[in-house]
């Protein structure tokens, strides 16, 4: 019993630090975070950090109702990985144009742009399917509705994350703002969404071919 208790709890943890850890990690979200942040400042950031939040709940919904029961394989996952590679580079693009925060080449993330980026990122399906669903059914064989309780747990640790880093980013927006340092800051951002294009479709690439 006692036993019982201590897994219970260690999976509670666990689906917490694993949220903790996601919202931290060097990500398209993150970056389309800290740019709204030098474009538009903090507050308007947070439009992107809850609704790329809904967006990944969705995929967690999804992978533990559906895709988690029909066993799809890795292969859908990296084939949908070449369609957000493509997001990326968009999205880069865009924001390599960028010289002033107050021009009107400001990069727009409207909500279907945060979504077709996320709902695109087979990483991110790969990641709920193969590591975040075994461990929410387990959970719920200890808790009723325990997988719905780790889903939610992932995503509370997931918003802390993010919104803390986003925080101390935009302590720093005043020096980043400066006009001479906007282009490289915002080269570099565009530079990391092509990074992150570029790994999905190597991943893919060496998925397939292997």
């Amino acid at each position: 019993m006692i036993g019982d208790k201590n897994n219970m709890s260690n999976e509670i943890a666990n689906a917490l630090i694993l949220g903790l850890i996601g919202g931290v990690i060097p990500g398209p979200v993150l970056t389309a975070t800290f740019t709204e942040i030098l474009q538009s400042g903090f507050l308007k950031s947070l439009r992107i950090v809850f609704w790329a939040m809904f967006t990944e709940t969705v995929v967690a919904l999804l992978s533990l109702l559906i895709l988690s029961s029909m066993g799809f394989s890795e292969a859908v996952f990296s084939g949908i990985s070449f369609v957000g590679a493509g997001i990326l580079i968009w999205i880069a693009t865009s924001i390599w144009k960028v010289k002033r925060i107050d021009s009107d080449k400001k990069v727009h993330f409207s909500l279907g742009k945060i979504s077709a980026m996320i709902m695109a990122n087979g990483v991110l399906w790969t990641f709920w399917i193969t590591v975040c669903v075994p461990r929410a059914i387990s959970l719920s064989e200890k808790i009723h509705l325990g997988q719905f309780l780790f889903l939610i747990l992932v995503e509370i640790g997931w918003l802390v994350s993010t919104v803390t880093v986003a925080i101390i980013f935009s302590r720093f927006r005043t020096i980043l703002s400066n006009p001479k340092v906007v282009p490289i800051i915002f080269k570099i951002f565009a530079l990391t969404f092509l990074y992150f294009a570029i790994d999905m479709i190597y991943k893919s690439i060496k998925y397939f071919s292997s």
